[in-house]
């Protein structure tokens, strides 16, 4: 027996460790999982496996330099190892480094052509960097390989939509309630979707799936729904009861399962673009949603008395919902719109929520800013607030929606890679003609995109 043995520790085996290191971080107990990583890369600094490791838990904390350092050393201690130049492809494309996640990601498929895997993350960095052809052709060779992959079908789906081949993407978004993050958005029932046939009233459940801008974006489609199966049953979120009441056509609205009711078919609103046929040039206008004219009038009164006279009033949204998961890319800092605060006309009305508020405390600019973010109660507030201002600046979040349901002149900055929802080489939208778009010219690279909106307001 060993003198470590004697009191009483054990050697615990390699093939152990890493075990319990991988499932640590697959459980998201990243600081354990950061403690037990450190503690081995001390004991062995030059282990592949380790060092890989090391860096993906280092860049789910946030540590994107050194989980580029930990892994990039993994990489060349193992050259051979199909999964290092895999992962590296998200950590670069993390990194912004998107000529470095192309040569990882073609790596990657070089040493692994068989592993569908390796070609959905390939085609993910085709996406990043507007390749949408060679996107859809590596996604389709990963859905060769594993015919029942969700997410590669799903990826080829936005890069279709984003290319504007509407009839194509529509068909392949279908997988996306495949998706692990998609469980529980739909009913759990042996119901069928609906096929867009007509229905005695009340027998048709529309599901509003999604996040809240989804659900805004395609609502406009239930007067179509209502005009095939009258007073369809809207199944959706209290947030957003107050204003998708509103909609011509809508019966019971309902925000618990339970409290459905019967019903003999179903359908997500994301789901009815497709059915009825949605392309560039046949999108329902905007307009389907309208503020409270009590509430219009209340925040009218308020504005009045707290913003200075003779100035344009721009509303501004600088974040979004940190677990959104292209945030990274959409989010800035408040600071980073200095050259919409230089102005001398303008003042800034936030309307803002969510943590992100906490920046308005370091505002020192020479605009006027008035922080209305802790005031706004629901999406009814919102909508009155942008009704009375003069235009709106966002990021692309629900706000954007809400301003173009209703009408209001927006300027929405996206990056290089956006949504596919906004589509590519255009300055306007055709979900939403008082939006107005501005691009990053260059992927994760903000400069020039604040100075071309405020220079046109």
């Amino acid at each position: 027996m060993s003198d470590a043995q004697a009191a009483g520790k054990q050697v615990v085996p390699l093939a152990v460790a890493l075990e319990k290191l991988s499932r640590l971080e697959q459980e998201n107990k990243l600081a354990e999982a950061d403690d037990l990583a450190n503690r081995m890369l001390e004991a062995m600094p030059k282990h592949p496996h380790i060092l890989h490791l090391a860096g993906i838990i280092a860049y789910r904390n946030g540590r994107i330099a050194q989980a580029v350092e930990r892994m990039e050393t993994a990489q060349a201690l193992a050259p051979d190892v199909a999964l290092y130049p895999r992962n590296m492809c998200e950590v670069y494309r993390g990194a912004g480094q998107l000529d470095d996640a192309l040569r990882a990601g073609r790596r990657a498929v070089e040493l692994a052509p068989n592993e569908a895997r390796a070609h959905f993350n390939l085609a993910l960095i085709h996406y990043e960097r507007l390749e949408l052809d060679e996107a859809v052709r590596v996604a389709e060779r990963a859905i060769e390989l594993d015919p029942e992959f969700a997410e590669a079908h799903f990826e080829k789906a936005e890069a279709q939509l984003l290319a504007g081949r509407m009839k194509d993407g529509w068909e392949s978004y279908e997988w996306r309630f495949r998706l692990k993050q998609a469980e529980g958005m739909l009913p759990k029932t042996d119901k069928p979707q609906w096929d867009g046939a007509p229905l005695p009233p009340g027998r048709l459940l529309i599901i509003g799936d999604q996040g809240f801008g989804d659900c805004i974006q395609f609502s406009r489609l239930i007067p179509w729904v209502a005009s095939l199966c009258p007073q369809p049953v809207l199944a959706c979120s209290g947030e957003l009861t107050p204003i998708l009441r509103q909609i011509p056509g809508v019966g019971r609205m309902v925000t618990r399962w339970e409290d459905t009711g019967d019903y003999d078919v179903y359908i997500p609103l994301s789901g009815l673009p497709r059915l009825a046929g949605i392309d560039t040039d046949n999108v329902p206008p905007a307009g389907y949603l309208t503020p409270d004219p009590a509430l219009v009038e209340q925040w009218g009164a308020r504005l009045n008395r707290l913003l200075p006279e003779g100035k344009k009033r721009i509303g501004l949204v600088w974040a979004g919902r940190p677990t959104h998961k292209n945030d990274k890319k959409r989010t800035l800092k408040l600071a980073q719109f200095a050259p919409l605060f230089a102005r001398d006309d303008v003042v800034i009305v936030t309307v803002q929520k969510g943590e992100q508020i906490a920046q308005v405390g370091d505002y020192y600019a020479h605009a006027p800013l008035i922080n209305l973010g802790p005031e706004i109660g629901d999406f009814l507030d919102t909508m009155a607030i942008l009704k009375n201002i003069d235009h709106l600046v966002t990021i692309d979040t629900s706000v954007v929606h809400l301003a173009g349901a209703i009408g209001v002149s927006a300027s929405l900055v996206l990056p290089y890679a956006p949504d596919w929802r906004w589509l590519l080489g255009r300055e306007d939208s055709p979900w939403y003609p008082s939006v107005r778009l501005y691009r990053q010219d260059k992927p994760y690279d903000w400069s020039g995109v604040i100075e071309r909106v405020a220079a046109a307001l």
